[in-house]
Parts: structure tokens; sequence; C-alpha cells
């Protein structure tokens, strides 16, 4: 996978993170998230038919969102990070 794709894609995971009120540092260093679910995460993101179509939701958000999009392949993880689950 080129670089440039993977970089991408770990960017719009850090947004959607951050666009859902969810700070991954902070989230690893409570160890809530493991380092490697995070690259896994990273990883399913790379999988995505529609990475436009995230970051003009992301483009669109002024307030913190309640739960990521239908189309986002880490919902999951998302939501369960936002209720306090250990990944």
């Amino acid at each position: 996978m080129p670089n440039l794709t993977y970089k991408r894609h770990a960017d719009l995971v850090d947004r959607m993170a951050n666009a859902l009120g969810i700070d991954l540092e902070e989230k690893i260093m409570q160890g809530k998230l493991q380092i490697d679910t995070l690259g896994d995460a990273v990883l399913r993101c790379t999988g995505c038919a529609d990475p436009c179509g995230c970051e003009r939701w992301l483009a669109a958000r002024v307030e913190v969102a309640e739960q990521a999009p239908a189309m986002c392949r880490n919902a999951e993880l998302f939501d369960g990070l936002k209720r306090g689950r250990r990944f």
C-alpha cells in the first residue's frame, strides 16, 4: 500500500475521532485503546469505497457528532470508545 494512502487514512481516522469528541492519544494513555487496534482501524479505513464522502462529512462538522456516518468502517470502534469500552 502506498505510504500516501496510509497517511491519508490515518488522518481521516484521527479527524473522525476528533469530530466525535474522541481523543485517541488520551484513550491510548488510559489503556482503552491499543496501538495495534488503532493501526487496524487505519487499515480498515483504507478499504473504504468513499473516502471523499468521508472528507465531505468531516468538513461539514461544526459541532461534535453523536456518531460516525453509516459509511464509516470504524463506526463500531468509535461508538465503543465513546461508551468507555476497551479495544
